[in-house]
């Protein structure tokens, strides 16, 4: 069912973007996760173009984020759909960095803009210097390669200060905020719904971006 149910997740994810830009709400991009069995699927970038057009979705506030395995298949055709996608002006996050397979070469071969370290990756962080080792060393070799760095699963004060001080562009978890439903969440964008603290991190992220 992933097939089906993944294209339903692409046109509503899209078609609540537009409307809540139609409502006034300033959103950068939405990213979607894509199975490497859609990408497999024939006739997948005219399926992503035909949801484009029908929901009056720009192509540059779609990110689409793909799995390490789809680059490990970088000399299968179904890769090859990347190309054509990112000339429509779609771009790519590649999901749960450094527990597959992907290498550097892959990552600068294929136009990949955004990196996610994986939660695994961000549940070790703590106050000590150590544990952030790994997920220093993604930012930095992400930063030289000129991608952008989103960090998954943050969910304590302590791991989106080292994270912050490490220079990852973004975070993602429940530190942030839980999952909400559309109307809710877009009362949450409205008055900021961040404590202090928390808007503090986010203006130090912010300007390290």
């Amino acid at each position: 069912m992933i097939v089906p149910i993944g294209e339903w997740v692409l046109r509503e994810a899209c078609r609540q973007f537009c409307a809540w830009q139609a409502d006034g709400l300033v959103l950068p991009l939405v990213a979607i996760n894509v199975s490497l069995r859609q990408f497999r699927q024939a006739g997948f970038v005219e399926r992503v173009g035909a949801v484009l057009r029908s929901t009056g979705m720009v192509p540059q506030a779609l990110e689409l984020e793909i799995t390490e395995g789809l680059l490990h298949e970088a000399n299968n055709a179904h890769a090859a759909n990347l190309g054509p996608l990112h000339a429509l002006g779609v771009s790519f996050a590649l999901d749960d960095f450094g527990t597959g397979y992907s290498s550097l070469a892959s990552i600068r071969r294929f136009p990949v803009s955004t990196v996610k370290i994986d939660r695994t990756f961000v549940a070790d962080l703590r106050a000590d210097d150590e544990s952030g080792s790994v997920a220093a060393a993604v930012i930095a070799t992400a930063h030289a390669l000129r991608k952008r760095v989103v960090a998954e699963g943050v969910e304590t004060e302590t791991q989106a200060a080292i994270l912050a001080r490490l220079g990852c562009d973004q975070l993602q978890g429940h530190f942030c905020s839980p999952p909400l439903r559309p109307r809710v969440f877009a009362s949450f964008l409205a008055t900021s719904g961040a404590s202090a603290e928390k808007r503090a991190i986010a203006q130090k992220i912010g300007a390290k971006a």
